[in-house]
């Protein structure tokens, strides 16, 4: 039977160096909501039939984000490596305008608020689409996974 989905996320706990109460938010919320709704299915045929759920670790080593998928049972299905290049400037510019959103929401106008956060949103469905692009061929997701996945790709680059 197919399940095409993730059922565990875990982040390298060595590559996030600096975290706070905003970022550990969005990690937690990242999280919660990909593992409650989520199409997440590798496309290399391990010769077996099988067809999720997946158990997932992210983190980043020398420029490159290292997606370790393992079965359900925990043995490894694949490891994917993916160069971050194509998503520093994705990542900054979420980080810029995530900065402004955390200042405005403790004194701007409701106004101001909703300006920054639909240009957040923009941010972050185009770094989705990107990396929809980047797994074409090797994982396929929907929308709503690679806008989670996104996020916790920027939770992972959090260096100061």
């Amino acid at each position: 039977m197919s399940d095409p989905r993730i059922i565990s996320v875990e982040l390298d706990e060595a590559t996030i160096l600096r975290r706070n109460a905003d970022i550990e938010q969005e990690r937690r919320v990242a999280i919660f909501d990909l593992i409650e709704d989520n199409v997440f299915k590798p496309l290399r045929d391990m010769g077996d039939g099988y067809a999720g759920p997946y158990r997932l670790k992210l983190s980043v080593t020398e420029g490159r984000l290292i997606w370790d998928i393992s079965r359900e049972d925990g043995s490894p299905q694949e490891t994917l490596i993916l160069g971050l290049g194509r998503f520093q400037r994705p990542v900054r510019e979420y980080f810029a305008i995530c900065d402004s959103y955390y200042q405005a929401i403790r004194k701007a106008t409701a106004s101001e608020i909703e300006t920054i956060d639909m240009a957040r949103r923009g941010v972050h469905n185009a770094a989705a689409e990107l990396l929809i692009e980047r797994l074409e061929g090797k994982i396929e997701i929907d929308f709503p996974t690679a806008r989670r996945l996104f996020t916790l790709i920027c939770v992972l680059h959090i260096k100061q």
